[in-house]
């Protein structure tokens, strides 16, 4: 791309913030594993000068930082305003003491996760004390439909269910789509839903949905362990835990108990 026809090629970017738009899709490659000034050019768009300057001003800023020779990472300024924006974030806050407490009762591992983007977004994690150490982090992304704590979150809005089955799981047949459609109509009905190694090989998983003040799904509490710690049986006696665990931080949010009671609203 030449540099006068170095352009961010979006309408959605308001007049006028072309440049700010470039310096965050510049950020935004680093975090994707573009760490050199050419692989931040082929994955932007962005002119050679014009990367080359704004990698020096961000690097001057802290947002992106001197690695190996030649190459960059992000910097102590996305560090420092990552932790501000989880303090600034209520959830992890409100829901911190119930999942310790989860966490050390079952000494299993606890996830807590949004939705985000239509993906899960991990806001908060308490590692477990036995078996493998799971791979997701706290800002990892992960599929919905094969990870418990995705289907928690899609519970109850089978509207959704086949798109973002289909988006996840290219080439599945339809008998798959129909299996999933069974299961989550299963989940929906039981409050809580399953992940058996779909997502990872080995770690399984039950989650539970946690609501806000209206009722809305907002979030979702998980808890993974490896197979021989995770049969089948206790997963089944997991379901009314999680649920349980789910509740308490739903009602710090505003949700209602009465709902779970007969002839309440939910």
């Amino acid at each position: 791309m030449s540099e006068d026809a170095d352009t961010v090629a979006s309408n959605a970017i308001p007049q006028g913030t072309q440049t700010l738009a470039r310096g965050l899709q510049i950020v935004s490659a680093v975090a994707h594993g573009s760490t050199t000034l050419k692989s931040v050019v082929d994955a932007t768009g962005i002119g050679r000068s014009s990367a080359h300057r704004m990698i020096q001003l961000l690097v001057h800023m802290g947002y992106l930082r001197h690695g190996s020779p030649g190459e960059f990472r992000l910097g102590p300024t996305l560090i420092e305003f990552g932790f501000t924006a989880l303090n600034q974030d209520p959830l992890p806050v409100v829901a911190r003491e119930s999942l310790e407490a989860l966490a050390a009762r079952t000494q299993d591992t606890i996830h807590l996760s949004v939705e985000d983007g239509e993906s899960v977004l991990y806001l908060h994690k308490i590692p477990g004390t036995r078996g493998a150490e799971m791979r997701s982090r706290i800002g990892h992304r992960m599929p919905m439909t094969r990870t418990g704590v995705g289907k928690a979150l899609l519970l109850g809005q089978a509207e959704r269910w086949e798109r973002i089955f289909t988006a996840e799981n290219p080439g599945a047949d339809p008998a798959a789509l129909t299996a999933f459609h069974a299961r989550m109509k299963d989940y929906t009905y039981d409050g809580a839903s399953f992940d058996l190694e779909e997502n990872e090989p080995g770690i399984r998983c039950v989650a539970a949905p946690i609501r806000d003040g209206s009722g809305q799904i907002v979030a979702g509490v998980s808890l993974s362990a490896t197979r021989p710690y995770m049969p089948k049986d206790r997963m089944q006696a997991l379901v009314p835990v999680m649920k349980a665990a789910a509740r308490e931080i739903s009602v710090k949010l505003g949700y209602s108990a009465d709902r779970d009671r007969p002839g309440g609203r939910n």
